[in-house]
C-alpha cells in the first residue's frame, strides 16, 4: 500500500499530495527513520498542495466539498469531510488488549531491529509500522496482520503472537523472542472502530501540530506508542515550563473507554482546565465527544485551551 501514490492517482495526477498514513520510500536517515505525512516539502513550480491540515494550498473536504464519491473516499481515510465517531463497541477491551499485545510484542519489535524506533503510525483501517529496511510495513488492517515488502503483501488472520511472528518473519524480529500461542481475541467491529479512533486522534493532532510557530512548539512527530496503545504528539518549551503530551487513547486499566488527554512535562497548578486523577493533567472522557456536533473542533478545542494555558504559565 502506498498511501500518497494512491491518493496522486485519485486526483489523476493533478496535485502534489499529503496524507495521514506512512508511505514509501522508507527513510534511512536519522531523527526519525520514517516520512513526515503532511509535511509541505519541495513542491513543483505551479503545482498545489492538497493536504489534511494547514501545510498544503487546499484541504481535502476543499475538493470533496462538491464531489460525493472523493468525500467518501477522504472520510474513509481521515482526510476530511470527517466521518462521526461511533459508540464503543461491546467487545472493545479484549480487542484492545489482544492488539495492543501484538504491537507490542511483534509489529514494534521489527521496527525497531531495523532502526531502533518503536513508534508506530495510523494506517487505513488500523495501525503500523513505518516503512523501513527495504521498503517494508508491517500493519493492522482490520482483523488481519498484513506485510508489505515493495509491492507484495502478504495478509493473515490475527490469532496468536506465535503465528503472527511467523507471518511477519523471524528474521525481522529480535533474536530469541519469546512469542506465545495464547489466542488472541480479536472483534472485526472492535478492530474496525479503533482503526476509526486512530485516523481521528492522527487528523486531529497533526493539525494541533502544524498550526504553531514550531519555533516555540518545537513539535515532535505524532506517533501511536506501544508501551500505552496511544497516539500523542509532544509540544511546547521545556525550557519555559510548556511541554506536554498531547494524546488519544483508546483505553486502560483506569478508562474503561477512550479518552483525550494533556499530559504536561511539569505538573501544573490545581485548576479547572487540570481535572485528570489517574495522572497530573487534563482528559476528557469519549462520551463528551459522542455529545458534540464536531467532534474535530471539540477535540481540537480541548488541546487548545490546554496548550494556551501552559503558554501563559497557568
Amino acid at each position: 500500500m502506498d498511501a500518497r501514490a494512491e491518493a496522486f492517482e485519485r486526483l489523476g495526477g493533478r496535485y502534489e499530495v499529503r496524507v495521514l498514513e506512512p508511505s514509501p520510500p522508507a527513510v534511512l536517515e536519522p531523527p526519525w527513520f520514517a516520512d513526515d505525512p503532511v509535511a509541505r516539502g519541495d513542491v513543483p513550480s505551479g503545482r498545489q498542495v492538497v493536504s489534511p491540515v494547514g501545510t498544503g494550498d487546499l484541504r481535502w473536504e476543499d475538493l470533496a466539498a462538491n464531489d460525493p464519491d472523493l468525500s467518501a473516499w477522504c472520510a474513509e481515510r481521515w482526510l476530511g469531510p470527517w466521518r462521526r465517531l461511533a459508540p464503543t463497541p461491546a467487545n472493545l477491551a479484549q480487542t484492545r488488549r489482544a492488539l495492543h499485545a501484538l504491537a507490542e510484542n511483534v509489529i514494534s519489535p521489527a521496527r525497531r531491529r531495523a532502526n531502533g524506533k518503536i513508534g508506530l503510525r495510523y494506517t487505513r483501517g488500523g495501525f503500523g509500522t513505518p516503512f523501513f529496511g527495504g521498503d517494508v510495513q508491517v500493519r493492522v488492517q482490520g482483523a488481519e496482520l498484513a506485510v508489505q515488502e515493495a509491492d507484495v503483501e502478504l495478509r493473515a488472520p490475527i490469532t496468536t503472537l506465535a503465528a503472527a511472528a511467523e507471518h511477519v518473519g523471524r528474521e525481522l524480529l529480535p533474536e530469541g523472542a519469546a512469542l506465545d500461542d495464547q489466542r488472541l481475541d480479536v472483534d472485526p467491529t472492535a478492530c474496525a472502530f479503533l482503526g476509526d479512533w486512530y485516523g481521528f486522534a492522527t487528523s486531529v493532532l497533526e493539525e494541533l501540530r502544524t498550526e504553531g510557530d514550531p519555533t516555540l512548539t518545537d513539535p515532535s512527530r505524532v506517533q501511536l506508542w506501544p508501551e500505552h496503545f496511544d497516539v500523542a504528539v509532544e509540544l511546547g518549551r521545556e525550557s519555559e515550563g510548556e511541554r506536554a503530551n498531547y494524546g488519544c487513547s483508546p483505553g486502560d486499566e483506569d478508562h474503561p473507554e477512550p479518552y483525550l488527554y494533556v499530559g504536561p512535562w511539569r505538573a501544573p497548578a490545581p485548576g479547572e482546565l487540570w481535572n485528570a486523577t489517574a495522572f497530573p493533567g487534563a482528559e476528557t472522557p469519549y462520551a463528551a465527544l459522542l455529545e458534540v456536533g464536531d467532534q474535530q473542533a471539540a477535540a481540537l478545542e480541548f488541546f487548545r485551551r490546554r496548550q494556551a494555558a501552559l503558554s501563559a504559565g497557568a
